[in-house]
């Protein structure tokens, strides 16, 4: 597996300069402070672009699935609700090795994250799917009135599930 780190993320998309970047891993070499942090602290770059650039390597360091063929753990669907399931487009799989596989879109991964990260309480990793199967995996498992599975990608969902 190839790792990219942070900063060559930050670099592609234009936030950091290769100097800065080195910059930044000097003071993190000193601190031992998170690559992230330190540039925002000393770059003054934006905390979401940060999260994007994470966003970024983490999409190119996990699988890709296919819905369609994947073994379901009950257990492991119990952990959202279908509320949750569609506003934060994630699908719980199952449980490997004690930690929660759950998959979502690219462009879903953000809020995926976050939404792992801050609610769940386990061990979770995240895996990818291309919408249309993610979706209609979401309308099997988690069916919700007025879902259908082109909703993965429709941004008037949010506006339904805020109300």
């Amino acid at each position: 597996m190839v790792h990219i780190r942070l900063g060559e993320v930050l670099i592609e998309s234009g936030v950091l300069s290769p100097e800065q970047v080195e910059r930044v891993l000097a003071r993190q070499r000193e601190t031992g402070e998170p690559f992230g942090v330190i540039s925002e602290q000393l770059c003054g770059v934006d905390p979401a672009a940060i999260e994007e650039a994470w966003a970024t390597q983490y999409a190119r360091i996990t699988r890709r699935i296919n819905p369609a063929i994947e073994a379901f753990d009950e257990q492991a669907a119990d952990l959202v609700t279908r509320r949750q399931a569609w506003q934060f487009r994630v699908l719980p799989i199952r449980f490997d090795e004690g930690e929660l596989m759950m998959a979502t879109t690219r462009r879903h991964l953000r809020r995926a994250l976050r939404f792992a990260t801050n609610v769940i309480g386990l061990p979770v990793y995240l895996v990818l799917a291309e919408p249309l199967p993610l979706g209609e995996a979401l309308c099997r498992r988690y069916p919700l009135p007025g879902m259908t599975p082109d909703c993965v990608e429709d941004d008037a969902l949010e506006r339904l599930l805020r109300t």
